[in-house]
């Protein structure tokens, strides 16, 4: 039998922001990996706090890499831009609630092929924090139970759950969770297409490789018809 995990001790009043949130998460075992939403765990004013301790950490880094911040003004300003960036911006998504969306009963009973997309993704791979950019496409076949979402809240609902950094086979998994969870339709397709800057940026340096993978779920995963259908349509003006 596996001993007892101890219980993490209570940080200090004046103790990192960031230590103060973690301790949270681990009390209440909760998953807190980089493509994880700890909003629930944040109180009011820490995000402001939080954004301060990673422009602290971050001049660190500056500092390790040799750059004389104090006489080059290009860089004067580069930790507070970066923590703003990763807090606010790229990894919003990890600190911020979802976004609200409101959901309308099937009154027309519709259950027709419907898809959405292209949708714009902006994110970031968890491995070497360097950008993903490409599309996704969502297909949705509902029906008489299923709650109906407005065009818009597809695209916030994707950027939520994109804006953190992840690999894009999770990130696809993760909407189609969040989609399947609201909408609940008789099937659910996610398909997303992405250039990844880890590898045209370093490594191999590839411009032209991009990463294409998809979620199918229900009918798209029963009906060879549907699936094609959905593909074919997906590119089409």
């Amino acid at each position: 039998m596996d001993a007892e995990r101890p219980s993490p001790t209570p940080p200090l009043a004046d103790a990192p922001v960031s230590e103060r949130i973690r301790y949270r998460l681990v009390s209440a075992g909760c998953r807190h990996h980089a493509n994880d939403n700890i909003a629930p765990y944040i109180e009011p004013g820490e995000l402001d706090a939080l954004q301060a301790e990673v422009t602290e950490k971050m001049q660190a880094v500056l500092r390790s890499l040799v750059i004389d911040t104090d006489s080059d003004h290009n860089t004067q300003e580069t930790a507070k831009r970066v923590a703003k960036m990763f807090v606010r911006e790229v990894f919003a998504g990890r600190y911020v609630e979802p976004p609200s969306v409101t959901e309308f009963p099937n009154v027309s009973r519709l259950n027709e092929l419907m898809i959405v997309g292209p949708i714009t993704v902006r994110s970031s791979c968890s491995h070497h924090l360097c950008p993903i950019l490409g599309k996704v496409w969502i297909g949705l076949l509902p029906n008489e139970h299923s709650n109906l979402i407005g065009l818009s809240k597809y695209v916030r609902l994707t950027e939520w759950i994109m804006s953190r950094p992840q690999i894009q086979e999770e990130a696809v998994v993760m909407l189609a969770d969040e989609l399947q969870r609201r909408v609940r339709p008789d099937g659910l397709a996610v398909v997303m297409e992405a250039d990844h800057f880890c590898m045209h940026w370093r490594g191999v340096k590839d411009t032209d490789a991009k990463m294409s993978n998809s979620v199918m779920r229900g009918a798209f995963l029963k009906d060879a018809n549907l699936r094609r259908e959905f593909l074919s349509l997906m590119h089409k003006p």
